[in-house]
């Protein structure tokens, strides 16, 4: 019996280390987000538009209520009148009118909860999830090769179609030819950028701009308690950091005359 758990064991701790190492091969290496853009409240709001407009039609927020939207400065009167499009009441939870069986034969799968997404995502190797979403929704490439038209550099095969490409345009990739560095008789390609093939409503650096807002909105939303926890344990920090000199003090009073 101490075999059989032993080897399982073993077994299973292959499993984890693998993982890990397989998941960090795959696709280019993920941007840097702006992190400054989750305490932005223009740019959540921005984000909550962009969510609202062009992720909730195939994927739920299914923990994430209307009316917490107010903790990102939205009166409810605006939530309702702007983001609320499903019949549903301020006080529900932000769910898809997608049906789950057309979203299977249509994509060959359900598509995700994204409340957690953020959260979900992180590579200890590569980055945080919202380095992640920033990079992968910047990723999307013409390819006809593919049932959807596109595929994603950050996360290859992807079935999720680029519903943002009117506001981005087309772009390509552009590799370049080098010397193999484990061999010298060899040459790879190397991942170099983007090269815009037919332009979109916005620039560039505007749709970056754009994303930025909607993963800010994203990393928001897995934790709306993220600004106040912050500074929560700021102030738990200055108040320890007191109490350790008072103590120290007090200490040093106490134990003075005793020999």
């Amino acid at each position: 019996m101490k075999k059989i758990l032993s080897t399982l064991a073993l077994s299973l701790l292959a499993v984890l280390t693998a993982v890990p190492a397989l998941a960090a091969s795959e696709g280019i290496a993920w941007d840097r987000f702006p992190q400054q853009r989750v305490g932005d409240m223009a740019a959540l709001q921005n984000g909550a538009k962009l969510f609202v407009n062009h992720c909730l039609n195939c994927h739920a927020a299914g923990y994430m209520r209307y009316n917490r939207l107010r903790d990102i400065g939205l009166t409810e009167q605006q939530i309702k009148d702007n983001l609320v499009f499903t019949g549903a009441k301020v006080g529900e939870t932000m769910q898809s009118a997608l049906d789950p069986k057309d979203a299977k034969e249509w994509f060959g799968a359900v598509p995700p909860d994204l409340t957690l997404i953020a959260r979900s995502r992180a590579d200890a190797s590569k980055g945080s999830g919202a380095d992640y979403l920033y990079t992968y929704l910047r990723a999307y490439v013409r390819d006809e090769t593919k049932a959807t038209g596109w595929d994603n550099l950050a996360f290859p095969g992807v079935a999720m179609p680029h519903v943002l490409w009117e506001l981005q345009g087309t772009q390509r990739a552009v590799y370049e030819t080098q010397k193999d560095p484990h061999d010298a008789n060899k040459t790879v390609h190397v991942f170099k950028g983007y090269e815009l093939a037919s332009p979109g409503r916005l620039t560039p650096a505007q749709y970056n701009e754009t994303v930025a807002d909607l993963v800010a909105f994203l990393q928001w939303m897995g934790e709306p308690n993220q600004a106040s926890r912050v500074r929560l344990g700021v102030w738990v920090l200055l108040f320890l950091g007191v109490f350790t000199v008072v103590a120290w003090r007090l200490n040093a009073a106490y134990w003075k005359d005793v020999k």
